[in-house]
Formats: structure tokens, sequence, C-alpha cells
């Protein structure tokens, strides 16, 4: 018998609240036909200080949780999940927006696609009445999702979905706000569970909104990149890392090009160039390099391989850090050469209007480089601490065999090396 707990967050919702709840119950014989025998309703009142509670009481079928004060959108659902007792839990808003009619649909939509979380998507092509500055909001926050989970989700902070109660071990934690959503979204695609969506329609809702446009969005937009930075920090911080030497490279040949081109000097504009791309090649290595670093201590927190997804899932296995060391040395090495080779050209006549370009990319090349050294040194002490374990019990395996293996030597000799490039690699 499978059971689906559906939680509706309520606070201030007397004019709805009955509405959403009796669609819901209805939807019972629909869900038996998909499989889903057993229906749980859960309404929880957020502290509210209007009828809610009271109108939500008197329905026949609906399971009453009460908040004494409001703790937030995100709260409210957790304390019903943490009620729940069906396989599946799905939740909706109070303010019928969402269509409970639907839930059948996710339901199947689950089944066919052995998904562990459903989305009822408002932004897949079904009809909806979003305010077009919401609807506007929703797709930022979408491709801002998929910009640094490397995904391809289309409404990531929908209200309405279904979920296996199992996985929340996973999810939390969960904020206790409106952003919860995207959240949870954004932590599904990390973990690597299965998540799939389904065009629903959207309604306009009953009463006044409490979404704060500006406000919940800039928390949305926060929480997205800041979840991700717990699981995979060199994607989003590599991303802005990228644009950045992009920026700067762009800066460095519009100056070449000028100085080929005969130019000498520099006006206002041309030395807030300068400056700019210094600035943002020193930045955009450290921010990569941070992103690089940071990656090793969540590894390091989880006991997990480290994840290197920058470009994509297709190469999100390709170690980047490997390139540091050389390609610092080889940065540094350079900018050192030219800052000499240019000293000697100072000393033998030419004019400041003449080096001073040079001076500025051996500058650039120089603090590249050392930045890029420095990352090298700091991921291989972090890739060593990660590994110690696996090292130590490598070790103890290979006391084990030496005491107790009748191979000749050459052979355990052979062996050990081996063993340790697989796990330094892992």
């Amino acid at each position: 018998m499978t059971t689906l707990s559906i939680v509706i967050p309520a606070w201030n919702e007397e004019g709805g609240i009955r509405d959403i709840c009796e669609r819901t119950l209805a939807v019972r014989p629909a869900l038996a036909a998909v499989g889903v025998d057993g229906l749980e309703l859960i309404v929880v009142d957020d502290g509210s200080s209007d009828r809610t509670a009271e109108v939500a009481a008197s329905i026949p079928g609906v399971r009453l949780l009460r908040h004494a004060q409001n703790g937030g959108y995100g709260a409210a659902l957790k304390t019903g999940w943490a009620a729940a007792t069906g396989e599946w839990c799905g939740f909706l808003d109070a303010d019928g927006t969402y269509p409970p009619e639907y839930f059948p649909a996710l339901y199947t939509r689950a089944l066919e696609t052995e998904a562990d979380l459903v989305i009822g998507s408002r932004m897949a092509g079904a009809k909806s009445e979003m305010p077009m500055t919401r609807r506007i909001g929703n797709i930022i926050f979408a491709r801002l999702v998929n910009v640094i989970a490397a995904a391809n989700i289309t409404d990531s902070a929908s209200g309405m979905r279904i979920f296996r109660k199992e996985i929340l071990e996973q999810l939390y934690p969960l904020p206790d706000g409106l952003n919860l959503t995207p959240v949870m979204t954004t932590r599904a695609l990390h973990e690597r569970l299965v998540m799939t969506e389904t065009p629903i329609p959207y309604s306009e809702r009953v009463g006044r909104s409490k979404l704060s446009v500006v406000h919940d969005g800039l928390r949305f937009g926060q929480s997205i990149v800041w979840t991700a930075l717990y699981y995979n920090p060199v994607r989003p911080l590599g991303i802005v890392g990228a644009i950045f030497l992009a920026l700067a490279a762009i800066i460095g040949v519009a100056l070449v090009v000028a100085r080929i081109s005969g130019v000498t000097t520099v006006g206002p504009l041309g030395a807030f160039a300068l400056y700019s791309g210094l600035v943002l090649a020193v930045a955009g290595v450290s921010i990569l390099a941070l992103g690089l670093s940071f990656n090793y201590f969540v590894a390091l927190f989880h006991k997990t391989p480290v994840k290197q997804g920058l470009f994509g899932k297709q190469i999100a296995n390709r170690r980047l850090d490997v390139h540091l060391g050389w390609v610092g040395l080889g940065a540094l090495g350079l900018g050192i050469l030219l800052g000499v080779i240019s000293l000697i050209l100072g000393f033998q006549g030419w004019s400041v209007s003449r080096l001073w370009i040079y001076y500025l990319t051996s500058a650039s090349l120089s603090l590249i480089g050392l930045q890029m050294v420095i990352a090298w040194i700091q991921v291989q002490v972090l890739d060593t601490l990660r590994i110690r374990e696996q090292l130590a019990a490598s070790d103890l395996r290979g006391k084990a065999r030496r005491e107790n293996d009748d191979r000749n030597p050459t052979e355990r000799a052979v062996e050990r090396p081996t063993e340790r490039k697989e796990l330094a690699t892992a």
C-alpha cells in the first residue's frame, strides 16, 4: 500500500484554505487509479492570527498541526514532513495557485522515470496566470541553478512537488523561509537524486501575496549560490573567475594592439583599463584557485572524491588542479624573465613610455603565477589530508602481506607504488 502525505503550510489563509483542502481530498480516486492507495492531508497552521486553523480543523479528513508563532514557510513544511506517515510526501500552497488535481500526474511521472523527486513546473508550457515580474524571476532562478549545477530545470522554485520521504535525510538541512524550494532543488541536483518535472497550470492566488519580489528574489538567488558552494565550489567560483580572466584578456589584447599601433601614452580611460586588466587577471585566478581549494575542503569534510565539475557533467571528473603547478611556475618564470629583459632594455636607453606595457605584463604574469603555485601547494596538502586514512590502511595491509604472504619481495615492491598511485588519484 502506497500512501502520499500532502502538506499544506498556511499562514492567515482563512479565505482559501477550505477550497484547497477540499480540492486536494477530492483527488483520492484519481490517486488510487495510479497506485496511491492512501492520502494523508496535513495542514500546518503557521501561527495565523485569523481563523485559518479553525476552518482547517472543521474539514473532515484534514490533520491539523499548529505553530504557536509564525516560523516561516519552510518551517511549516518541515513540521508537516516530520509528522507524515506516507512513503511519499507532497506539498502545495494554501492560496489556490497550484492545482492539487495534478498530484496523480506527478506520481505517474515518478513511476515512469523512477524519480526521487518530481517538480510541478509552472514554466514548462502549461497555462499560467503568473505575474510577469515573478515569471522573469523564476526564469532567472532556474537559469542560475542550471548554470551552477550543470542541469536543465525549468522551475527551480515551484511550490508543488512530490518526493520519496526517505530522501529528506540527504536534503536536510533546509531553510525555514520561502527559499526552501530553490535550496531543495539545488541540493537534490548535487546529491545526484533522480529529479524530473511535469507541466502544471498556475492560477492567480486567493488574497494578497506574501512574496516580496525584490527581498525574496535576492534571498532565493543567494540561497542557490550558497547551497552550490557547499557541494562543488569550483563551479560557481570558477565561472566568476573565468569571466574575470576573459575580461582581463580582452583588455590585454586591446592594450597590445594599441601599443603595436604606436600608442605610447595613456589617458584617463587607458589608465583605468590598465588598472582594471591587472585587477581582473589577479582576481580571476585567485577566485578560481579559491574554488579549487574549497572543493578539497568539501571532499575532506564529507570524505568523498574531489569534484572538479567546472565546465559541465561531461568532463566533471577532469582534475583541474593538476595543471596549477606547472602553469603557475611557467607564468611566474615568464613574468620574471620579461621583467629582467625590460630592466636591461631600460638601462640600454629605452624610455618608460615604451616599457610600461612590458612591466605591466611582467607584473601580471608574476602575480598570477605566484597565486597558482600557492594554490597548487595548498591543494596538495589538502589532498594528502583527504586520503591520509586510505594511505594508512594501505600501509597496514602491506605490513600484513609482508608478514603472511609467501610471495617474493620483488612482487611486493612492485605492488605498493601502484596502490598508492591509485589512492592519490582517487
